[in-house]
């Protein structure tokens, strides 16, 4: 039986198609500079070597086809993700980021994206979307070495940047607060739908996960900290049951790491706000462990200086070993 699994998280930072327009102040690619981001995505792919991994920013599959047939290791692997669904008013076909997830294990069943969010779940009337994630979490069963089946989420929680309203400008204070506050309000709202979603899992059956992606937010904010459950209640003994852990706090002689961890340089700040974290069926203190963290390393090389056809956030990669 394999006993090292590896999962790994990858913002590619807008993926299309070349000449697409995708944000008003973004030139579309040139098929040169198309080419150029298809090759150093699919090297990087190549790089991190992961068994499964989740990806955000994803604007085409037809473009991370692309990828993976110009990559070493993922050409024969699976690809799990869906187009953008049409827009709500016009029906035409929407250029939006969404999530997708790549694996060299098999899938128990085809994935599902969460597009609405749970019952009892929404933001405040008024807000755009106010019943569904601005972009779906991708839930695959991926079918451990074991033969046991784990849910692997792909998500993509909404990000700082402002939220202005149509005529608001940018330069007046208070505008630029409340544009704020809407995104800290949608991010916090898309963590708590997250929540009901894991929580109604854990209840419908227990079984290793794994939750991924671009949270947008440090390890130790409220926003993260609502994904991972912490500081619930539960009989004794099962203390652990529904949580989820953050693998760099579970790697073995971690107050010994330096290993230069950070996914995004903004302001001449380094932070981390890509995640892998797991269920405590991955917890050491855990009487229902299956397997443990021997390591997590990141990607980020690339970040210093910037360099045009790599993306701007670096990678998580995590080693799992199976019991």
């Amino acid at each position: 039986m394999q006993q090292e699994i590896r999962f790994a998280t990858f913002n590619v930072c807008n993926l299309s198609q070349p000449g697409a327009k995708l944000y008003d102040n973004l030139a579309p690619l040139t098929e040169a500079e198309y080419q150029a981001k298809v090759t150093w995505t699919a090297q990087q792919l190549d790089e991190l070597d992961a068994d499964v991994i989740g990806l955000q920013e994803i604007f085409s599959l037809d473009a991370l086809r692309d990828v993976m047939a110009h990559s070493r290791r993922y050409r024969d692997a699976t690809l799990a993700g869906f187009e953008p669904p049409p827009d709500s008013l016009t029906g035409a076909p929407r250029l939006t980021p969404e999530v997708a997830l790549i694996t060299r294990l098999p899938l128990a069943a085809p994935a599902a994206a969460y597009i609405m969010f749970p019952d009892g779940v929404a933001l405040p009337e008024g807000s755009r979307d106010a019943d569904r994630f601005a972009r779906a979490p991708l839930h695959a069963q991926v079918v451990l070495p074991n033969q046991q089946i784990a849910d692997v989420i792909v998500i993509h929680l909404k990000s700082k940047r402002p939220d202005y309203r149509n005529g608001d400008v940018g330069d007046d204070p208070m505008l630029h607060a409340q544009a704020n506050l809407r995104s800290l309000i949608r991010r916090g709202t898309e963590a708590v739908a997250l929540r009901a979603l894991l929580s109604a899992m854990d209840k419908e059956q227990r079984r290793p996960r794994v939750v991924l992606g671009d949270f947008n937010d440090t390890v130790d904010a409220v926003t993260t900290h609502i994904v991972m459950g912490a500081g619930k209640s539960c009989e004794p003994g099962e203390e652990l049951r529904g949580q989820l852990f953050d693998c760099r706090q579970l790697q073995p002689g971690r107050e010994n790491h330096r290993d230069g961890g950070y996914t995004i340089t903004h302001d001449g700040h380094q932070m981390t706000i890509d995640h892998v974290l797991v269920s405590e069926e991955f917890h050491p203190a855990s009487r229902h462990a299956v397997g443990e963290v021997l390591h997590v390393s990141y990607l980020n090389s690339h970040l210093q200086p910037q360099q045009p056809d790599a993306s701007d956030h670096g990678q998580v990669l995590v080693r799992l070993r199976m019991y």
